[in-house]
């Protein structure tokens, strides 16, 4: 039997139901070998957007700020 490929996108959405389910945070992130750090940002994100967002695998998007006020120049 071949081995079932998968995206990132129905990772994130197996992860989400599992919790959803009632399962635990460690627990979860634990068997998709994730940080909870991590298990909680797709989290947030699943609720705050729904599956849309779930679904962006960081593909062009960068958590790294536009701008920072507080950084010196040069």
């Amino acid at each position: 039997m071949p081995w079932r490929a998968s995206s990132v996108m129905e990772e994130r959405l197996r992860f989400v139901a599992r919790l959803l389910e009632g399962e635990g945070m460690s627990e979860v992130c634990r068997d998709f070998g994730i940080s909870r750090k991590t298990g909680y940002k797709i989290l947030n994100r699943y609720q705050q957007d729904g599956s849309r967002r779930c679904a962006i695998a960081r593909a062009g998007r960068s958590d790294t700020p536009i701008s920072c006020p507080s950084r010196s120049s040069g």
